[in-house]
Order: structure tokens, then C-alpha cells, then sequence
């Protein structure tokens, strides 16, 4: 998902082979970076290193004996990196989007306008005391409750298929209550962001309730369109896509609201609701089709887009026993209600005859179930967890583009895992199985399969000393087939295109080995490590002719496979002032499938710099996003810079910044297959002034946000209209 386009309407993919200079750009830092690690390195700066003690919080947490490291604000521990926020970073912060931002870990691209957490350009999964959450929940955060944030860039089994976990340790506020109001529009286009939320305790209890709402509204976008079909035959036919306008939508509101009861050191229970609306999400492009046989030129409108509502319940419960024992139990639910849409129209201008009208829609009411317990047992220098999840979707599909007709699918899924944690002098280590049964089943055709997957996985840290340690790790994970991906409902994309869903996809299995070095300097931390990856079934793209339609299908593939180096290092250039830091990484792959076989490589990272003084904080950032290979398409997520420049003033913050001042923005994606070759990129003027107000006000004695370890995923499958 690309971080621009979702931040101001459309979720698209996109690549692009032409970026040496970024490249270049890219190296040149690294190498600077590596300059000034060295020099700080061998100037032993910033005297001694110290252990750092944590203060206790009200609900006892309870964390293995474990020597740890304290080198700037990171302690490297043997699962984890811990940051302590510094005074001048809550001091600088209004919500815990800004104070994750102004920790600056290395490897995290954090970006509060575009209202996104990712590393080395995959996906980060947010929790808050141990249970998954938002980006609107940590923004809802009190930055003087941030205790810790903890980096898990290699997590358990307990996390399931997480590639990084950023989890945040919320302490007992001092007060008993407060109102956090926040507000971010733009200066040229009509899109913001807006939230609120209210915290109230009562003895043990706690009540929240918050709304975020996003606006974008018609926000102008093109798209250069470029594809030559080739048929069986031989012969080929190349259509060319001029674009003379479109426009994005996309207007989201979430509200949730929870209780919490807590009582120290034996019971929590916690209760939340939610509901998600997408109000209008909507992408049209308008371009002109030229042909290379010589037809006349075609007029063309593409429309897609979606429309929906997503209500959540969630149940939680901890309780604590004798002997460092522990139970967690939770269950949480979710039913989708909504539709999505495709329109896809091509004219011939001089007739106003119509050459292709396709119209889909498709109604959703789905339902998703998930229920968790997992048992924990601590001594004084291992852990014991185990644990059991169950889910289920129950997903009704109405084509009313096909007369209403009615499909169902059902899936269900079984999770068992148990994992030791033994530390020995210098020596950690962490070995664990999981198995995952999956189960699918159609009505109509009343075809399904089912499967059981192992996963083990294992961790070995060596410490050399206060400032070195080495960690290699194993780990795997089942990736199962969406309802798009096994739907087979016959849906037509274009004039020469349809896309048919595989029930016959088996559940992918993925596994990677990392090797990380991780170093603690005086004034300069950061890690380098080599990353293997390979997934030998997974579910890609396919296509094929059938008579004169191309189908657009899914497979399990031959696989893919890839090697990463990586380095991540922050600098405090002046301390307590300037501090940078930075991620580089080089990646080489290779992918399999039915009549090809592509290999691709290349570099990526991101910089950023921040300036404190005076109750200022200048920030920038500059990110060069990966080209990722799957399939037979090479995409790539936004390349974007921001700068910003904020002032606190007691309870108020107000900012302004601008999102790509530099540069043009241009998403863009290349399909390789034999029969369909097209490159596409989408451009948007991104060059948007906005500014920030917020407002933080505190009152009383408040009570600390629920402490949650584990949270089951119940979340509802979605179709997918047609389209390119």
C-alpha cells in the first residue's frame, strides 16, 4: 500500500527501474554516516556507560533477571531494543506519533502527516502494553505515559506473522483525566485530519472515548498508461493511455470508546469498541487510448472505489497467580457491512458508441471471530509461554451486477505454538513450535481444502561485552489465500481482461534466517545485518488466454527468494540538539512461477534529521522506498520527503510543514508477463503546505491504560471490484 496515495485517497502499488541518483544519494549518506560513527566512535565521547534502572509500574510486569546495556537512550536487549524517551523528547510532544518520531529509532520511518509506521518498507505492527493497535490509538497516547518503546525486529510466535513489532509500555499518568484535541489541514487541497479523545478514571476503572476523521476530497491525480498484449498467435497490440484528468476521494472517521478495570498485581479486564467507516473512497481517471493497428482513438473512464463500515468488539482478560504464573485470555470480533465498485467505459469519440461498458458491484456482509488464551511462567532466567487461538470468517458476497447472485466462504483457522526463553552468562537462546491448521470452505460449489502448517522458530544472542552484541535467528510463518484471491466469480477488467480466483490455493509457508550485529558508541548506536528470505509456495499472479479473453488468475508459485544487507545507524551530532539517523539496505531476489523467472535487485532507504532548541523542533526526512518483486511485477511504494517545524507553548503546539518540497511525486509499477507487458504511473501534485494545532490539557489523578499482553485478530475479508 503506498503511504501517499492511502494518506490522500487511493491504495495502489507502483515501481520504477530509473533511480541512480537516488541511489547515489542514498550510498553518499550511508557512507557519511559511517564516517561520523567512526570518528565519535574512536573519540570515546560522552564519558561512561551505565545500567539503567527501570521505576515499577502499578501492574507488576514480570520481566526476566537480564543484564542490560544503557548507550544514549537504547538498551539492547537479547529479543529487543528499549527506548527511553528523554525529557526533551516528551517535552517536544503533543501525542505518541511525535514522541515516536522524535526517538528517531534507526530502520523506522515514522511520518505523522502521512499517518504512517514502516522498516526497511514493510509493514510495522503497532501494539500498546502487548495488544495490537492503531496509528489512531498511539496518536490518542499522553507522551508523559510513554514509560518505553520496545523494538522487536525478530518477533515470536506469540505475534504471529508480524515482521516488526513496535510495542509501547504506558505508566501511571499523574492526573485524572484528559482531553486531547488536534488538528491538521492543508494549506492548497481539501484534505485534514482531525482527532479528539477524553480519558476518565474512576477508583480502578478507566473510560476512553476518541474520534479521528480524515478528509480528501477530490484531490487531482493522472495516470500515464502504457500495455502491449500479446496473443498466442504472435501477434501483439499496444494501447497507449494519454491522461486528461481524474481525482481521488477518500473520507474515513473512527471512533472507539473502552473501559478498563484494573486491579494491581491480580485482575485486568478490558473492553473495547470501535467502528471504522471508509465514507467515500473513490479513484476515477479520464485519458485517451491510442492504438497501434490504426483504430481510431478511445475515450476512456475508469472508476473504482469502495464504501463501508466495520464495527469491533474486543474482550480482555488477565489474570495473575502464585509462582509467576500468568493467564490471558482474549476474544474479539468484527462485521463488515459495505460494498465496492468498478466502472470501466471506452468510447469511440466521434460516435459516442460504446466499445466496452463494464459495471461490478459487489455487496459485502462479513463476519469475523477470533478467540486467544496463552499460559506464561517466568523464573529467574527462563520463560515458559504456550498458547491456543482460534478465527473464523464468514464471508456473503451480492453481485448485483450479476442479477444477485449470492456467494458464500468460509475459513477457519487453528493456531497451537509453545516457546522457551533460557538465558546462560553471555548466552540466550529461544526455541519454539507452532502448527497452524487452516480449513476453507465454498457453499455454492461446496469445494474447499484444509492443510496443517509447522512453524518453528529460534533465537541465539552472545553479548561480547557492553557494547557488542550478535543475534542470529530463524523464524516462519503461513500466509492464507484472501476472499479475492479464491473468488471465482467471473470479473471483467477491461476489453480484453478477466480475473477469476484459484479455491484449489494452498496456504504459503515463509521463512527467514537474520544475522544482526547491533553496537552501542559513544554518541552512536545503530546494527548491520544480512537478511535471507524465501517463500516456496507463495500466491502470486497469473495469466493465461482462454479463446479471446486474458484471464487473470492466482497460482502457488515456485516461490521467492532474497538476500537483504542492511545497515541502521543514529547519530547524535550535538547532543540534546541535532541527532541523525538513517537506514541503507541492498537486496537481490529471484521469483519462480509458471513460464518465467525474473531476478531483480536494488538499493532503498530513508534519512532523517532533527533540531531541538528552544521549544522548537525542526525535522526532515527524505525516503527512497524498496522496488519490490512479486510475481511477475516489480512495485514500489512512494519515494517522499517532508520537512516540519513546530513550537510548544504549555499546553498548545502548533507546526507547519510541507510534504514533498522537493522533487515530483511519481508511483509507478512494471508488469513482465509474456502476454500482458504494461508500465503505469501515477502522478499527483504533492507539493502541500499544511499546518498543526494541538492542544493537550491534563486534570487530577489518572489511572494508567490497561496493561494488555496478547490480542486475537478478527479481521473481515473483503471483495475487491474490478479493475487494472
Amino acid at each position: 500500500m503506498g503511504k501517499i496515495l492511502h494518506f490522500i485517497g487511493k491504495e495502489t502499488q507502483g515501481e520504477c527501474f530509473t533511480y541512480h541518483k537516488n541511489m547515489k544519494r542514498i550510498a553518499v549518506l550511508a557512507f557519511t554516516s559511517f564516517l561520523i560513527s567512526f570518528a565519535f566512535a574512536q573519540s570515546g565521547d560522552t564519558g561512561k556507560i551505565k545500567a539503567q534502572n527501570e521505576q515499577p509500574d502499578s501492574i507488576k510486569t514480570q520481566e526476566l533477571e537480564e543484564v542490560v546495556v544503557v548507550a544514549s537512550k537504547v538498551i539492547r536487549k537479547s529479543d529487543m531494543d528499549v527506548y527511553h524517551p528523554s525529557q526533551s523528547a516528551v517535552e517536544h510532544s503533543q501525542n505518541g506519533m511525535q514522541l515516536l518520531n522524535n526517538l528517531m529509532i534507526p530502520s523506522l520511518s515514522v511520518n505523522d502527516a502521512l499517518g504512517s509506521i514502516t522498516a526497511a518498507g514493510q509493514s510495522v505492527q503497532v501494539r500498546i502494553n502487548g495488544r495490537p493497535s492503531s496509528i489512531d490509538n498511539v496518536r490518542a497516547l499522553l507522551p508523559e505515559t510513554i514509560k518505553r518503546v520496545e523494538w522487536i525486529d525478530n518477533p515470536g510466535l506469540r505475534y504471529g506473522d508480524a515482521n516488526y513489532v513496535l510495542n509501547f509500555i504506558v505508566a501511571n499518568p499523574a492526573v485524572g483525566g484528559s482531553l486531547q484535541l488536534s488538528a491538521m489541514p492543508a494549506l492548497n487541497i481539501a484534505w485534514g485530519k482531525y482527532m479528539a479523545d477524553a480519558k476518565f478514571n474512576f477508583g480502578k476503572s478507566q473510560f476512553e472515548i476518541g474520534n479521528s476523521f480524515k478528509l480528501t476530497n477530490k484531490i487531482k491525480v493522472h495516470r500515464d498508461y502504457s500495455e502491449t498484449f500479446t496473443y498466442p498467435d504472435g501477434s501483439s497490440l499496444t494501447r497507449n493511455e494519454t491522461p486528461s484528468g481524474g481525482y481521488i476521494d477518500n473520507t474515513q472517521n473512527n471512533l472507539w470508546a473502552s473501559y478498563n478495570y484494573i486491579r494491581p498485581d491480580t485482575t485486568v479486564f478490558i473492553a473495547e469498541f470501535g467502528m471504522w467507516s471508509h465514507l467515500k473512497n473513490k479513484s476515477k481517471y479520464i485519458g485517451l487510448l491510442s492504438l497501434s493497428d490504426g483504430s481510431e482513438d478511445v475515450h476512456l473512464t475508469d472508476v473504482q472505489g469502495s464504501e463501508g463500515s466495520t464495527p469491533t468488539l474486543s474482550l480482555y482478560l488477565q489474570q495473575h497467580f502464585a509462582h509467576k504464573q500468568m493467564l490471558v485470555v482474549d476474544f474479539s470480533t468484527s462485521f463488515y457491512i459495505g460494498e465496492s465498485f468498478s466502472d470501466y467505459i471506452e468510447t469511440i469519440p466521434t460516435t459516442m458508441a460504446d466499445l466496452t461498458d463494464i459495471h461490478t458491484n459487489i455487496k459485502d456482509r462479513n463476519q469475523a471471530y477470533a478467540i486467544e488464551a496463552d499460559y506464561i511462567k517466568n523464573w529467574n532466567k527462563s520463560r515458559f509461554t504456550a498458547g491456543a487461538s482460534y478465527s473464523a470468517n464468514r464471508n456473503r458476497s451480492k453481485y448485483e451486477s450479476l442479477g444477485g447472485d449470492i456467494y458464500h466462504q468460509r475459513q477457519d483457522k487453528v493456531y497451537f505454538f509453545a516457546e522457551f526463553f533460557q538465558r546462560l552468562g553471555k548466552w540466550t537462546a529461544t526455541a519454539g513450535m507452532g502448527v497452524q491448521y487452516t480449513d476453507f470452505l465454498f457453499k455454492e460449489s461446496n469445494r474447499g481444502s484444509h492443510s496443517w502448517s509447522p512453524r518453528p522458530q529460534a533465537t541465539i544472542t552472545y553479548s561480547l561485552n557492553q557494547s557488542h552484541n550478535f543475534r542470529i535467528s530463524f523464524t516462519s510463518w503461513q500466509t492464507t489465500p484472501s476472499l479475492a484471491e479464491t473468488n471465482v466469480v467471473p470479473q471483467q477488467l477491461d476489453g480484453f481482461q478477466w480475473r477469476v480466483g484459484n479455491q484449489n490455493l494452498n496456504t504459503a509457508n515463509s521463512y527467514r534466517l537474520t544475522f544482526r550485529y547491533g553496537f552501542n558508541l559513544p554518541r552512536v548506536s545503530g546494527s548491520f545485518g544480512i537478511r535471507a528470505f524465501t517463500s516456496p509456495n507463495a500466491i502470486t499472479p497469473m495469466l493465461y488466454w482462454e479463446g479471446d479473453r486474458l484471464v487473470n488468475t492466482f497460482e502457488n508459485s515456485d516461490g521467492l527468494k532474497n538476500l537483504s544487507f542492511f545497515l541502521a545507524p543514529q547519530i547524535e551530532v550535538i547532543p540534546k540538539w541535532l541527532t541523525v539517523s538513517g537506514y541503507l539496505q541492498y537486496r537481490t531476489e529471484r521469483m519462480k512461477g509458471t513460464g518465467y523467472a525474473i531476478n531483480h535487485d536494488g538499493w532503498s532507504g530513508n534519512a532523517e534529521l532533527q533540531l531541538t532548541h528552544w521549544g522548537f523542533v525542526l525535522s526532515g526526512e527524505y525516503n527512497y522506498s524498496q522496488r519490490d518483486l512479486w510475481g511477475e511485477k516489480i512495485t514500489s511504494s512512494e519515494d517522499f520527503n517532508t520537512i516540519s517545524l513546530s513550537y510548544n507553548w504549555k499546553d498548545w503546539q502548533f507546526g507547519a510543514g510541507i510534504l514533498m518540497p522537493f522533487g515530483k511525486y511519481d508511483q509507478s509499477s512494471k508488469l513482465l508477463n509474456k502476454w500482458n507487458y504494461n508500465e503505469q504511473h501515477t502522478r499527483i501534485n504533492m507539493r502541500m503546505p499544511f499546518i498543526q494545532i494541538a492542544w493537550n490539557l491534563q486534570w487530577g489523578h489518572q489511572k494508567r491504560s490497561a496493561n494488555k499482553l496478547i490480542d486475537t485478530d478478527a479481521s473481515t475479508d473483503r471483495s475487491t471490484a474490478g479493475g487494472r
